[in-house]
């Protein structure tokens, strides 16, 4: 399957990719995990993303596309990819339908995430993740919390809240994503490809995008 995961900050795209990656090997792909391979790796590209990581400044679009293109040339995008959370504006939008042109590839639809704001609220103030950079397992107090005494279940790292999940913060995002992001919904709806799934159970939602893909 060849997706992009669109919906708010909470509306479960991380979780929903990697469950639906688990179906038919596809691969999960987010604009900060091809970054951070691509500076592990000493590439050009990623020496290049790191001076503006290091700086605190913004990774330039173009750039962005640079190391996207060579992600998805590689070997296990062969069977399929899943990009959690991209792209994130519409200038980025048409640099995708561009490089996805030029490389011969055809999305099979954009899949909308939606979730009232409540449970979104509800989800992201829940959240906890393990303070452990090298872990980073997330947890939920209600769904599924962490040990009795606030440690990681895999490494043993004490869990926190981050400074970005308070719900002052949280309402920023969501005020960020409108802006910004929710205008995709509309470019791809224009393209032909936008279908909209309820976002409350990602297993549900996972069963309805394979349904729709067979459809």
């Amino acid at each position: 399957m060849k997706i992009v995961l669109l919906g708010a900050p909470g509306a479960g795209k991380g979780t929903v990719a990697k469950l639906l990656s688990e179906l038919d090997g596809s691969v999960q792909i987010s604009t900060g995990d091809i970054l951070r391979a691509a500076v592990k790796s000493g590439s050009k590209l990623g020496t290049k993303a790191k001076s503006y990581m290091d700086s605190g400044g913004l990774v330039p679009d173009s750039l962005i596309m640079e190391i996207m293109e060579a992600r998805l040339q590689e070997d296990d995008c062969t069977k399929g990819f899943l990009l959690d959370g991209f792209p994130r504006t519409i200038p980025q939008a048409e640099a995708l339908e561009k490089l996805l042109a030029k490389l011969g590839i055809a999305l099979d639809f954009v899949a909308s995430l939606e979730v009232p704001r409540d449970v979104i609220l509800d989800r992201l103030t829940t959240r906890r993740t393990c303070s452990n950079s090298a872990c980073q397992e997330i947890y939920n107090i209600k769904s599924n919390p962490p040990n009795p005494d606030g440690t990681c279940k895999k490494c043993g790292s004490p869990v926190i809240q981050r400074d970005d999940e308070t719900e002052e913060a949280i309402l920023n995002r969501l005020e960020t994503y409108n802006e910004k992001t929710a205008p995709l919904i509309g470019f791809y709806k224009g393209r032909g490809l936008l279908r909209n799934f309820t976002s409350l159970s990602s297993k549900d939602t996972v069963a309805e995008i394979a349904k729709s893909l067979k459809g």
